[in-house]
């Protein structure tokens, strides 16, 4: 997390936090028919608790809660409003690997601007989270709204069904090609034009951006605005980390009714799903202000990213180690507030320091320890207290030594680094 918060900090991201619930009618809608079935309720309370009622919601995502505060603040907000927010959302979904209830969103969002260099800004800083991360092969996935409608459209599906099928592409990659078919049938969408689109969305392995959109151009004409857009986020993410890692994928589809324009998601070859995903939303604050307000967003899911890192064995191991770097161990109950003097010495020189809070065998105390993966135990029994000093037993190696009570805590700080 701490990378993260750095790294948007670094593109000149603000922090924002938001209530865990909003109003349900400010949720309700937003998301399309299967993200209104994963909404968490609360029910009336109170006189009203009888009702079976709802009038709150937990939050579903960061996003419309962040249109809500743009347009309740508009007036005190600067004209380009860029906001990360880093907090949990929740949603009633099947749990699953890699998917939750409850898990945190780590997100970016860019208000008031129309310019492509917002999409490719964002996929750069995410792409920096992930390489900082130490992940290499991840892929940007990158379509665009308009490119899916017109698509849809040259395949036959009328424009009053494209909220349907992009419902089921979005599904591509969860119940595959025969799945999707199948659920364009049962949307009324008939077979032949299912076949069709399926077609069309296709991307031979491997293709570059550039060939992609040579294509998009043949099939939707090289006036269009949506590939041009896409030609224009392509060559300007050239410039940065996110360049080398952007595909043109005309199967996505995010299922997320707000999006209007560019659609993003990043990906890694062994975990279904993705690791985040964004895109152009320019319609969605004018729900709550009454007038369109362009912006555009990124979201990270931070326990995918975890579980990867976890199960690739991607944490250093000062991580994997634990958090505290020394425990202070007691001799006897008469030695308490010497230990606590002394991991409050140890914690003012930057320490990370526990106590061992009963007086027990130090055997036991030095198996606590190593349970918890701590790397250095300190010891003042009655001869190094009567001396001015303290043993720090090294519990990697199994090494200890006697260091004068002034200099243990920067003999801990050089050695821990080794």
């Amino acid at each position: 997390m701490g990378i993260v918060r750095r790294t948007y900090e670094r593109y000149g991201f603000e922090p924002l936090e938001t209530p865990a619930f909003e109003n349900i009618e400010t949720l309700l809608g937003k998301y399309g028919e299967e993200g209104n079935k994963l909404i968490f309720k609360i029910l009336r309370r109170g006189e009203h608790e009888q009702s079976g009622d709802a009038d709150l919601a937990l939050r579903y995502d960061l996003t419309v809660p962040l249109a809500r505060v743009i347009a309740q603040y508009q007036n005190e907000l600067p004209k380009f409003f860029k906001r990360y927010q880093i907090q949990p959302v929740w949603r009633a979904d099947r749990p699953a690997r890699g998917r939750f209830r409850e898990f945190y969103q780590c997100d970016i969002d860019s208000i008031g601007s129309m310019s492509a260099g917002v999409e490719v800004d964002q996929m750069a800083a995410v792409s920096d989270v992930l390489l900082q991360l130490g992940f290499s092969d991840f892929t940007l996935r990158l379509n665009h709204r308009g490119v899916l409608y017109g698509l849809l459209a040259g395949a036959g599906v009328g424009a009053a069904q494209h909220g349907d099928a992009l419902i089921a592409l979005d599904k591509l990659d969860k119940i595959g090609r025969d799945g999707v078919a199948r659920e364009f049938n049962t949307r009324g969408i008939p077979e032949s034009v299912a076949v069709r689109c399926l077609e069309q969305f296709s991307v031979p392995a491997g293709e570059r951006p550039d060939d992609t959109i040579r294509r998009l151009g043949e099939m939707l004409g090289n006036d269009d605005p949506s590939t041009a857009n896409l030609r224009l986020i392509t060559t300007l993410a050239a410039a940065t980390s996110a360049g080398d890692k952007l595909r043109i994928d005309l199967n996505l589809a995010r299922g997320l009714s707000y999006y209007t324009g560019a659609i993003m998601e990043i990906v890694v070859p062994d975990l279904a799903g993705s690791l985040g995903g964004g895109g152009r939303y320019d319609n969605l604050v004018g729900m709550f202000l009454g007038r369109d307000v362009p912006a555009c967003g990124f979201s990270l899911g931070l326990e995918r990213i975890i579980v990867v890192m976890t199960e690739r064995n991607m944490f250093p191991e000062g991580v994997v180690r634990g958090s505290v770097e020394v425990m202070v161990t007691l001799w006897n109950e008469d030695s308490r507030a010497d230990a606590l003097a002394l991991a409050s010495e140890m914690r003012g020189a930057g320490l990370r320091v526990d106590i061992y809070p009963d007086a027990e065998k130090l055997g036991k105390q030095f198996k606590y320890a190593s349970s918890r993966n701590v790397p250095f135990v300190a010891i003042v029994g009655d001869d190094e207290r009567a001396n001015g000093m303290v043993s720090i037993k090294d519990l990697r190696t199994g090494d200890q030594q006697a260091i004068a009570r002034g200099d243990a805590a920067q003999y801990v700080a050089t050695r821990r680094q080794l």
